[in-house]
């Protein structure tokens, strides 16, 4: 039988051992385990490699619209922007992020996506007037829209047949072949101030465009696609959130 001193000194080696098998050469510290690819959950990660690509490293700046917005953060909701995140916008470039739809990303990871671009952009700004909705309410008019679209449009982005003005032309088949409805609408609404493009107050000082107004020159410039669409289907509508 071991004497109780015996007994004591086996545990302190075994205490020892233990302690330096912790500290051994290779070993990682604690805190520095890489996650597994479905188990990160930081925003900055998550955004950096699924989102900035398309809408910019700090959320603006990109191809698509810009995440960094306060009039686009006051019309889409939490609803809106994570059904889009998840599912994607089939036939256009932005792809479904959600493994339920085909993505990499698990619904915790969708989650943790939507409430960082809230809490990190979201700026809780009150608009007098408001902005026009995400969606329309109302239909539009195609031939109010090109009336619409000479007001509010034509300064900066030329008269149809023309020239293109001072920021391209926005009714040539190589543009509305890459852009979708709803794309035409967030971005008439939101604008890309990032870009020098006015959002709905901006295009006539002292004339915001109205609901109707939105919906008009929206449903004008599809009208504009149709006309000038082939026998062939070549719709690839610009990838991001819309």
């Amino acid at each position: 039988m071991r004497s109780p001193t015996s007994a004591l000194f086996a545990l302190a080696l075994s205490f020892i051992a233990i302690c330096g098998c912790n500290s051994a050469p290779g070993r990682p510290a604690a805190g520095t385990e890489v996650l597994r690819p479905n188990k990160v959950l930081n925003f900055d990660a998550l955004y950096q490699q699924n989102c900035a690509g398309c809408h910019g490293s700090h959320g603006k700046g990109g191809a698509a619209i810009a995440l960094n917005s306060a009039v686009y953060l006051e019309i889409a909701d939490d609803a809106t922007i994570r059904r889009v995140t998840a599912q994607g916008v089939p036939g256009t470039a932005m792809p479904a992020f959600a493994q339920s739809s085909g993505g990499m990303l698990t619904d915790e990871q969708i989650g943790a996506i939507v409430a960082g671009i809230r809490s990190h952009w979201g700026n809780h700004n009150s608009f007098d007037p408001p902005p026009p909705s995400y969606s329309a309410f109302v239909p539009g008019d195609p031939e109010h829209g090109g009336n619409a679209y000479d007001t509010y449009c034509a300064s900066c982005h030329g008269v149809p047949g023309r020239n293109g003005g001072p920021a391209g032309s926005i009714v040539d088949e190589s543009f509305l072949n890459l852009v979708s409805d709803q794309y035409l609408r967030t971005i008439v609404i939101v604008g890309r101030p990032e870009l020098g493009a006015p959002d709905w107050r901006g295009n006539v000082p002292g004339r915001p465009m109205s609901q109707q107004d939105v919906a008009d020159v929206v449903v004008w410039l599809s009208s504009q696609r149709r006309k000038i669409a082939t026998s062939s289907s070549t719709t690839s509508p610009t990838g991001g959130i819309q």
